[in-house]
C-alpha cells in the first residue's frame, strides 16, 4: 500500500490572509490488467484554493492510470517547479512527470528535460482543442511526452464523485478506464493526442 500526501505551499505564518488547502482522502483500489498492477493506495489530496473538484478528480484519474508504488502527488499549483504528480527513482531522478491542464510550451520543454517520461492530461472542451492546435506542432521534436485529452462529459462526471472521504475503484483493461464509487461508475473516455516516438 502506498501512502501519498500532498501539502499546500501556503501556511498561515507566511501568508496570514492566504486560504488553506482543502484536504480530501481517497482509498483507491486499482486493478490495471494492461500493466498487471493491482494495489491499494491510501491518498491524501490537498485541493489548492484555486482548484475545482473537476481538476482534482482529473489528477486522481491520472494517478490511477500511472499508479506505481513510487508515484506521488507533488505540489502542482502551489509550486511552479513541480508537476501535479511525479515518480522518482531511488536516486531522486524523475522517471515520470504528470501535469493536468493546459501547460505552455516552456513548461512542457522543461518537464521533458527533467523527466524520462511526461504525461499531460488536458481537459476543458473547446479550450483544450484550441490549446492543442496551437501547441501540438511545437512538440513534434519531443520524444518523451504523451498528451491525453479527457472529454468534458468525463471530467464533469468525475467531479460528481468528489467527496471529502472517497472509496474508489479503478479498473483498466484494453485501454479502457473505469472509475467507480459505491454508487457511481464513470468510464473515462479520452483521446490520446500524442504518444512518445
Amino acid at each position: 500500500m502506498g501512502v501519498v500526501s500532498l501539502s499546500s505551499n501556503f501556511t498561515a505564518a507566511r501568508h496570514p490572509m492566504a486560504l488553506k488547502a482543502t484536504i480530501f482522502k481517497a482509498n483507491l483500489q486499482i486493478a490495471d490488467m494492461d500493466r498487471h498492477y493491482y494495489a491499494s493506495h491510501a491518498l491524501t489530496i490537498a485541493r489548492h484554493p484555486s482548484e475545482t473538484d473537476e481538476r482534482m478528480m482529473v489528477r486522481l484519474l491520472a494517478f490511477a492510470c500511472h499508479a506505481h508504488e513510487h508515484l506521488a502527488f507533488a505540489r502542482g499549483l502551489s509550486e511552479a517547479d513541480e508537476p501535479d504528480a511525479w515518480q522518482k527513482d531511488l536516486t531522486g531522478a524523475i522517471e515520470r512527470w504528470i501535469d493536468v491542464g493546459l501547460p505552455d510550451e516552456k513548461r512542457i520543454l522543461k518537464a521533458c528535460g527533467r523527466a524520462n517520461q511526461v504525461a499531460i492530461y488536458a481537459y476543458g472542451g473547446r479550450a483544450a482543442t484550441l490549446w492543442w492546435n496551437a501547441i501540438g506542432p511545437k512538440l513534434t521534436r519531443l520524444k518523451n511526452v504523451t498528451v491525453i485529452n479527457v472529454q468534458p462529459a468525463v471530467t464533469q462526471a468525475l467531479a460528481q464523485l468528489a467527496q471529502r472521504s472517497m472509496q474508489l475503484g479503478c479498473t483498466i483493461q484494453d485501454g479502457a478506464v473505469w472509475l467507480n464509487s459505491d454508487t457511481e461508475s464513470v468510464q473515462a473516455a479520452f483521446d490520446v493526442l500524442r504518444e512518445p516516438a
